[in-house]
């Protein structure tokens, strides 16, 4: 019996054309025009459902519920095998990341995209397509969530970035590698994360903010958000989760206020840790009611959290242990 697979498509560069010399229209074609130009696999059945036609800095929380809906939507068929999202790179890894958090479902949900449009020279949107669409119906990576596929490299969502604005290998996961690879149609799985957790959506998702910090910075910024109606600042801090001692105030005023602050590092690997004891530390922070957001990237770390406050749930000092 073929497989299955659902294309849902939300426009970015892999659905682009060129207006004028060097200038593309992101989005600019559907998702059937889309598989039309693609040399899809003749095994598999794709059904090819448009969702969007937008630049992926289009997207937002309101636009990836919609496309969780229509995920969800698909999966109520039981002879669908996989999902495959296309979306632009430039947000590609917090939507992706959304959908791990929010799609309960074993079978895959595959994100890709391209750096290339259809029409360039050397453009990487067939392949990936191709690729993406033979990983999603691996009975290998069932139940491992949302993945992300590029440039023949499968990535898991939780940890996949954009680390190159143009370049075909535009996405890595540092310190944590890749899943596999697609070799000439052969998917090939060499890890697999070990655990992971799913979170229901209850209402709309708050507004959390990321505020990156940097020496000598105030407390402005974080007074401001609060002011703005923020529900959650995710810090991306320094090192092990320094900031400047001139933000300590501020962030206490905030926790006190009710606003749920998360702190992150912004260095590639590592964690968040209390390792110092002066004003400013992962440590001070931690007792004036901050978060330590373990090893996750301010992005991810943002995701997790608007989704988590809108389940309207305790939030505690565990909550970004995985």
């Amino acid at each position: 019996m073929n497989k299955k697979v659902s294309l849902i498509t939300t426009g970015g560069t892999i659905a682009s054309k060129e207006i004028s010399k060097g200038l593309l229209k992101s989005g600019a074609i559907s998702g059937r025009e889309l598989a039309a130009l693609c040399q899809l696999p003749e095994e598999i059945e794709v059904k090819v459902i448009d969702v969007f036609q937008l630049p992926s800095m289009h997207i937002g929380f309101e636009e990836m519920k919609i496309i969780k809906q229509a995920i969800d939507k698909e999966m109520q068929d039981e002879s669908v095998d996989g999902i495959v999202v296309t979306h632009g790179t430039d947000t590609l890894e917090e939507t992706s990341y959304f959908l791990d958090l929010t799609v309960d479902d074993d079978r895959s949900v595959v994100v890709t995209g391209s750096q290339r449009s259809p029409d360039d020279v050397g453009t990487d949107v067939y392949s990936n397509l191709r690729n993406s669409i033979y990983v999603s119906v691996d009975e290998t990576l069932r139940g491992v969530g949302t993945v992300v596929v590029f440039n023949e490299r499968i990535y898991s969502a939780k940890y996949v970035k954009k680390v190159h604005s143009s370049n075909l290998q535009g996405f890595d996961s540092f310190g944590h590698g890749y899943l596999g690879i697609i070799d000439n149609d052969v998917v090939s799985v060499y890890q697999k994360p070990i655990s992971r957790e799913v979170h229901s959506l209850n209402g709309d998702l708050p507004k959390v903010d990321i505020v990156k910090c940097y020496s000598g910075q105030d407390g402005r910024l974080v007074d401001l958000l609060v002011e703005s109606g923020s529900k959650g600042i995710v810090l991306e801090a320094a090192g092990r989760g320094q900031v400047s001692p001139h933000m300590v105030e501020a962030i206490e005023r905030a926790v006190k206020n009710g606003v749920t602050i998360v702190l992150t590092t912004s260095a590639e690997e590592g964690n968040a840790y209390p390792s110092y004891g002066y004003p400013g530390s992962a440590h001070d922070l931690l007792l004036k009611g901050v978060l330590l957001g373990s090893d996750y990237d301010s992005k991810k770390a943002r995701i997790k959290l608007a989704v988590m406050l809108s389940e309207k749930k305790e939030i505690d000092v565990n909550s970004f242990t995985y």
